[in-house]
């Protein structure tokens, strides 16, 4: 049985495909425009003057941004010549993102598979606002941090099942949104995960080995991409990047963990990987049923 179990979660992340080498380039401007999200607000309210400068220096032109009522969600729509981006900003305090995890998953209609209801509520907030605003014949790219990343995930899925011109979702420090089978059925989504090699928050909510055997716990989609220092990145996929949260640690998070968050520390080690980098193996050092997951 073990064995069984062990096969259907090696094949479910099969369906992840591979990515060539990353784009750091795009990587890091994806990473500027998320930063840009928390810039853009002024005690709650958006500065929208300075947020079109900032982001003309970028040479992205301001199309709309605008705060979600109740949810307090801030976004923004902008573009360049080749593309429309859609960014989204989270939150900073890694406390409340591991306490807003403590939830189930839930059935969620519009897309028939499990989500965390938060992340679904948000990302179809922001659908239904930006919608009047996007050109359906221009891809589009989403990108956020922290929980703005996971709303930015299912924000990618229901871009999708509209089929409108979805070409890439990038997100940083994100936690998970749905279980296997929403990942199954999602493996096609153009999901990059940028983390940090510290950062716990992509990691929640925890799970433990023995937990695998139901199959129905919160799993990743996409390629994940460890930020690693110095000028050095791992790429990591399926069953051996999930498998990354068994480390997670039960203790509150400490001063290393906020700053690997934070996307200061992101920009900062983009900026080194610009210069110079190496691809290295990530090791997990873990067994899964005698297995190693390496």
């Amino acid at each position: 049985m073990r064995v069984v179990i062990l096969l259907s979660i090696v094949l479910i992340s099969a369906f992840n495909p591979a990515l060539a080498e990353p784009d750091f380039v795009h990587i890091k401007h994806m990473a500027q425009l998320s930063s840009d999200t928390y810039e853009a607000a002024q005690q709650e309210d958006l500065n929208t003057t300075a947020l079109a400068n900032r982001l003309a220096q970028q040479d992205e032109v301001l199309l709309h941004d605008s705060v979600i009522p109740n949810s307090d969600v801030l976004y923004f729509l902008s573009e360049n010549d080749q593309y429309q981006t859609i960014a989204i900003r989270g939150t900073a305090n890694l406390n409340n993102v591991i306490v807003d995890l403590t939830v189930s998953l839930q059935p969620n209609k519009a897309l028939g598979i499990l989500l965390h209801q938060g992340f679904a509520t948000a990302a179809q907030q922001v659908l239904e606002d930006v919608r009047p605003y996007l050109k359906n014949n221009k891809p589009i790219r989403i990108t956020g941090h922290s929980l703005g990343g996971a709303i930015a995930v299912v924000l990618g899925m229901l871009v999708q099942q509209e089929s409108l011109p979805l070409a890439q979702i990038t997100t940083f420090g994100q936690p998970k949104v749905t279980n296997v089978g929403g990942a199954k059925q999602f493996a096609d989504l153009p999901l990059i995960r940028v983390v940090t090699q510290d950062d716990i928050v992509p990691l929640v909510p925890p799970i433990s080995p023995l937990q695998i055997r139901n199959l129905d716990i919160f799993w990743h989609i996409g390629e994940e991409i460890i930020l690693l220092s110095p000028h050095q990145y791992a790429i990591t996929r399926g069953l051996k990047s999930a498998m990354r949260a068994t480390k997670f640690t039960h203790k509150l998070p400490s001063d290393a963990n906020l700053l690997a968050h934070t996307m200061a520390q992101y920009l900062s080690l983009l900026d080194q990987l610009q210069q110079s980098r190496q691809a290295i193996p990530y090791r997990m050092d873990i067994k899964l049923f005698g297995i190693s997951i390496d």
